[in-house]
């Protein structure tokens, strides 16, 4: 994560992601207001205006408002003080949905947002571990907690309960629970509403509300099919992902059926996405995410696309690269010469083959600025 910028700014990201923490270690001059504090939310709530009150009029520092999704109303205020006392919010949030309904227009050319993801390999440095990274994924407490399996497990179960239940965006907490263990066996697939609304026994407009929960709570993002330049028919639906590997392997249940592969695989390419989105967003680099599929099922997992130019990832959980292991890759590199490609792996050679970098996994995960 970068340096805060100059002017007010709002900080999304999935609880638990560490923007609490960054902002205290940040802004250390803040006047800080905790709206998960059951206090501070009632006093605001009844009158937004006292948050004028509350700020000393010879400060002169950062004001933060940590979860300003619990009290859209504020928003209005911000914009006033902002305007007013020239002062300068840094306002995080875990959930889109009640900003966008409720005003964050409000601060549009105002206050710039900005994202947080799960730590980067480059972030935890000596720290990072590939095996337990595609395990319990990058949550800071899942990188830290001696026994991370319980804490995600938690995780999961607080998130549905405070973020779901609480806020009401799920009348029937049985039937969403249900729909996310069917939604997790979608990891890294190609998305069938019919299908997964069939696993978990509600209709498909049901579901698609469901989806859109999932995203507006910044927990899962849908990727849409790379179709530039299309000359024949493409796949059209999107692939769906948790947001991070350790909360999608929490989520995925596991039966004697299950082979490891099943599991590993979708959480490596999270694992990947969940890296491409922070660089991308840290960097401010602009790419817009997609994969790439054709009927005969040849696929690239990314493929990114910007001014920067057209990137191709394709993501191998082994040690032993196929040569049919290139097959998406070079399908695409025959429709898009310009692309630059790399097949990632397990194993711990790196060579080019075909126009394609093949590289440890491990070695772009830390150094991925140079591949983008």
């Amino acid at each position: 994560m970068l340096a805060p910028p100059e002017g007010s700014f709002l900080l999304l990201g999935p609880r638990g992601v560490g923007k609490t923490a960054w902002l205290r270690s940040r802004l250390t001059d803040a006047l800080y207001f905790d709206l998960l504090h059951h206090e501070t939310w009632t006093e605001l709530l009844a009158s937004p205006a006292r948050l004028d009150e509350r700020i000393p009029k010879s400060h002169r520092g950062w004001v933060v408002l940590d979860e300003i999704q619990r009290l859209p109303l504020l928003l209005n205020e911000v914009h006033r003080l902002i305007e007013c006392r020239g002062l300068r919010f840094a306002l995080s949030g875990s959930s889109a949905r009640q900003l966008r309904r409720r005003g964050v227009n409000l601060l549009a050319g105002r206050a710039l947002t900005r994202a947080m993801h799960p730590l980067t390999a480059h972030e935890l440095g000596a720290d990072f571990d590939l095996v337990k990274a595609v395990q319990f994924g990058c949550m800071p407490r899942a990188c830290t907690d001696p026994a991370p399996r319980d804490y995600l497990k938690s995780y999961v179960a607080t998130w549905l309960t405070e973020e779901i239940r609480e806020e009401g965006l799920a009348r029937n907490l049985g039937s969403f629970a249900r729909f996310l263990e069917a939604a997790s066996y979608s990891q890294g697939a190609v998305l069938n509403m019919a299908s997964v609304a069939r696993d978990c026994s509600v209709n498909a407009k049901v579901v698609q509300d469901y989806f859109e929960i999932l995203e507006d709570l910044l927990v899962a993002v849908r990727l849409p099919v790379f179709s530039r330049r299309a000359k024949r028919r493409i796949a059209h639906h999107p692939k769906f992902y948790f947001f991070d590997a350790g909360v999608f392997q929490a989520v995925r249940p596991r039966g004697p059926l299950d082979a490891p592969s099943e599991i590993r695989g979708p959480a490596l390419e999270t694992l990947l996405l969940q890296h491409l989105r922070a660089y991308n967003d840290y960097g401010n680099l602009g790419y817009a995410l997609h994969y790439w599929r054709t009927p005969q099922e040849q696929e690239v997992d990314f493929v990114l696309y910007g001014e920067r130019g057209l990137r191709a990832f394709e993501v191998k959980a082994s040690e032993r690269v196929r040569s049919e292991d290139f097959a998406g890759l070079h399908q695409f590199q025959e429709k898009f010469p310009e692309a630059r490609a790399c097949l990632l792996h397990l194993g711990s050679r790196r060579w080019r083959e075909r126009g394609v970098d093949v590289v440890p996994f491990a070695d772009v995960a830390m150094d991925l600025e140079t591949w983008l």
